[in-house]
């Protein structure tokens, strides 16, 4: 059996469509592995039990004080050390990166031994690990097209795969808004938003007050946020469900009637494969503001309405979500755009990248 060694971690953006192609290619009959960190493993609850998961050292100058970034090039080098000898006891025929630094030991040791590799990138900027490697690999898929590369570097656009979860679910039928009970879906990728915390359970107690019953709402919060997200429903009498992270995103989205999210790349492939109405509030901070790139294709299309955080605020917020579950043909048409974005084939073409790079196609 061909081996695939998965490398991907940091957050569930990288990890997701990650876990898309070892479901798409454990089905073809190839073992796979992923390397991760600690952190990284944390996000990989749900990919196939098959999957062996190799734990390595890493690290970033992103986080920790003076001690801690010089301890970083320590770090990845013993990250590196330990995946050229997982490497050489069990060679892979392909090693596919999918970003975040715990991907930077398996994708050395590749470059290093001359393996089969390549990386996947979701957003419409090169993330940081990937902008490293992208003159060190044979391949470079693009999730979000078009994709801004180093010069002389060329990408292939296959889509950012999707979880089976969110397949089985594709093209699910919109149920508009009206007059009875309707969905509301709160996302801010695998971390939480706090500006999301922050402006939209204001924005929905704002609502007129004929909606405000109607509305059933789940809204991903960070744990410190919690308390005063759930009071701040509350205290407006509306239902909702406000949790860290939620576990069954695919079946909330196919019955929600409107979506608010962060547009991070995976965010993005869900709503539109499943086909949702959203507004979207790019993350200001994100590297080169990729999050607003991201979002560009659906705003275009007329299935999104995007919301910078510099000009996010209670009052138009809440106008724009009256706007929308107030005007069923308008939510429908948005649902309908929102779906003829989607890239439900996006596992396939990577996965037949990965069978070409390792040049036996099954």
């Amino acid at each position: 059996m061909p081996l695939l060694l998965i490398a991907a971690g940091g957050t569930g953006g990288h990890m997701f469509p990650a876990q898309a192609l070892a479901e798409a290619m454990i089905a073809k009959g190839w073992r796979v592995k992923l390397s991760t960190d600690a952190r990284g493993a944390r996000y990989a609850g749900g990919f196939p039990a098959e999957v062996e998961r190799q734990v390595l050292s890493s690290a970033t100058f992103a986080r920790g004080g003076p001690l801690a970034k010089l301890a970083v090039p320590f770090r990845i080098a013993g990250g590196v050390i330990s995946a050229l000898w997982q490497a050489r006891k069990d060679r892979p025929d392909v090693v596919v990166g999918f970003g975040g630094y715990p991907s930077i030991p398996a994708l050395g040791a590749a470059w290093a031994l001359g393996l089969p590799r390549m990386i996947h990138e979701q957003n419409g900027i090169l993330g940081r690990v990937n902008e490293v490697f992208a003159r060190r690999v044979n391949k470079i898929a693009c999730g979000t097209w078009p994709t801004k590369l180093p010069q002389g570097v060329t990408g292939e656009p296959v889509g950012n795969p999707v979880r089976q979860s969110v397949l089985d679910r594709a093209g699910a039928p919109y149920i508009p808004p009206g007059d009875y009970p309707m969905s509301l879906v709160v996302i801010g990728g695998s971390q939480g938003a706090r500006v999301l915390s922050d402006v939209v359970p204001a924005a929905l107690a704002a609502l007129p007050e004929a909606l405000r019953p109607l509305l059933r709402i789940a809204h991903q919060a960070r744990p410190e946020d919690q308390a005063r997200v759930t009071a701040t429903y509350q205290g407006a009498g509306m239902q909702a469900e406000v949790e860290p992270f939620f576990t069954d995103i695919p079946r909330r989205l196919s019955e929600a009637q409107l979506v608010i999210s962060r547009s991070g790349a995976s965010s993005i492939a869900d709503i539109s494969v499943i086909g949702r109405p959203a507004i979207l509030i790019p993350f200001a901070q994100a590297t080169g503001d990729h999050q607003t790139a991201n979002a560009a294709g659906l705003v275009q299309a007329g299935a999104a309405l995007m919301m910078p955080e510099s000009g996010l605020d209670v009052p138009r917020l809440s106008a724009e979500i009256a706007a929308i579950l107030q005007a069923p043909e308008k939510a429908e048409a948005m649902a309908a755009a929102a779906l003829a974005e989607g890239r439900p084939d996006a596992t396939i073409r990577l996965a037949a990248m990965v069978e070409a790079l390792a040049g036996s196609p099954r």
